[in-house]
């Protein structure tokens, strides 16, 4: 996420000031830029709804855009170097640059002056023994050469900025314009590694998240409108980008802070766009949640499955044939069944997998009701007459939709000579095994009657037991 929202802190100042947005793959290491890893770059920025206006994939005036495509330029840059006496080769064949051993110093955007004492340090190592370019080197004559102005990058590089620097004056070019950001900080304060939770941009996506809120919670990490404002469109936000509203301290990231940012787009996404996104989860990453993962001991992937229309694995067949068997509203499910109960769930998540608890809870009839729910049902002693009253009720409607819910709900009170929200509770376990959950009417008109019947005569002995 660190890399990710570099990439988005130079794609707003570009933006905002009408500069151009370059994609440069440094992959001159290549034990650790693979192909796959490459791919995850371009995937993660568009995800993110990030363009470029030079890149690999784009081309542009100054490309190659991979590194290891710039060799030429790499050897014709270190030719320079040699004529003016500014390097030395070691006896492994290393090439090593003559540092000047001088206070660089550094007039950053963020940090102010910085002066960096080179006057120690040993030479640093521009080119490998077996030929290949060190990423300090590179960088600098890829900078000059792509005609680089401004470079918004983490703190922790202030150090080897001033490396780059001392290259940019033996090269006979002026360094870019230098913003080093703060660092992103796990909440306990340590840093941010790639092995954290939800250090990397897969994760996100694995998960269902919408990328307009990441994206949004990324530009609050080290960026502030500096009032209290939170949720904001890029394009807002693009309008305020600019020095002085970045950050100097340290950013803390807080997944549920993320969480909340997402739940808040989820809350404004229209019910098309979010079944969009939940059935594209359930059709993909949800293939890998364990049944563990999923409440009620039910085989979360075999309801998946049937909600979907998907082939079950053999291991899933059974499942599916005991879903079917316990329901019937799940032995032939209808094409607009899951999109409906996907609308009564989107007001209590805040991330697409959350979906998974709400759906067990709609859709497993057999599945175990949750204790505390059940222990304060049996705590009403006339428990057991009410849902059978209401049952009874429901089982003699001719038509049903929330009216006539309504209706049967206000008959069982009446006959009972209770008031109807006494009714409701024990209506509510009776049907879902929980004691909260999405708006009770549409859900049972959306199970239909036979379903909700059934439910009823089924938990209504185990709830009164």
């Amino acid at each position: 996420m660190g890399g990710a929202r570099t990439a988005l802190f130079n794609w707003l100042y570009a933006r905002r000031n009408g500069g151009v947005f370059v994609l440069r793959v440094e992959d001159t290491d290549a034990a650790r830029n693979t192909p796959e890893a490459v791919a995850a770059i371009y995937s993660g920025l568009k995800w993110l709804g990030l363009d470029w206006d030079e890149g690999p994939d784009c081309g542009g005036p100054h490309g190659p855009y991979l590194q290891s495509e710039r060799q030429h330029l790499y050897d014709a840059a270190l030719a320079k170097l040699e004529a003016k006496g500014l390097t030395y080769v070691e006896e492994n064949g290393a090439v090593r640059f003559r540092s000047p051993r001088e206070t660089v110093v550094l007039p950053d955007r963020i940090c102010g002056e910085v002066k960096i004492d080179r006057s120690k340090e040993p030479d640093m190592t521009i080119r490998r023994p077996d030929g290949s370019y060190i990423f300090h080197f590179v960088n600098v004559v890829d900078d000059i050469d792509m005609r680089i102005t401004h470079v918004i990058r983490g703190e922790d590089h202030i150090f080897n900025t001033g490396k780059h620097i001392e290259l940019f004056r033996a090269l006979d070019a002026e360094p870019p314009e230098y913003a080093h950001i703060p660092l992103i900080l796990n909440d306990d304060g340590s840093k941010m590694s790639k092995r954290d939770q939800g250090a990397a941009v897969g994760y996100y996506v694995d998960n269902g998240f919408v990328p307009a809120a990441v994206r949004n919670y990324l530009c609050l990490l080290g960026w502030s409108p500096k009032d209290d404002r939170e949720v904001m469109a890029l394009e807002e936000i693009q309008t305020l980008f600019d020095w002085e509203h970045l950050n100097h301290s340290n950013a803390r990231f807080d997944m549920e802070k993320c969480r909340w940012m997402n739940g808040e787009y989820v809350k404004a996404q229209s019910a098309e766009e979010f079944v969009r996104d939940a059935e594209a989860w359930l059709r993909g990453s949800a293939s890998a949640v364990d049944e563990e993962d999923a409440r009620h001991g039910v085989s979360f992937r075999a309801l998946v499955r049937l909600l979907t229309g998907g082939e079950p694995s053999e291991d899933e067949a059974t499942e599916v044939l005991r879903l079917k068997s316990a329901s019937p509203l799940l032995a032939n499910p209808g094409s607009g069944l899951l999109a409906g109960v996907l609308g009564l769930i989107k007001p209590k998540v805040r991330v697409v997998p959350e979906i998974a608890e709400h759906l067990v809870m709609q859709f497993d009839p057999r599945s175990p009701v949750a204790m505390d729910a059940q222990a304060k049902v049996m705590g009403q002693a006339d428990a057991g007459s009410r849902l059978a009253c209401l049952a009874g009720h429901f089982e003699a409607m001719v038509h049903w939709n929330a009216d006539h819910v309504q209706e049967g709900v206000a008959g069982a009170a009446k006959e009972l000579g209770v008031k109807v929200g006494a009714l409701m509770f024990p209506l509510r376990v009776a049907v879902t095994g929980q004691g909260h959950g999405v708006d009770l009417v549409p859900l049972l008109v959306l199970l239909g009657k036979e379903e909700t019947v059934q439910r009823l005569r089924h938990r209504g002995p185990l709830l009164t037991a």
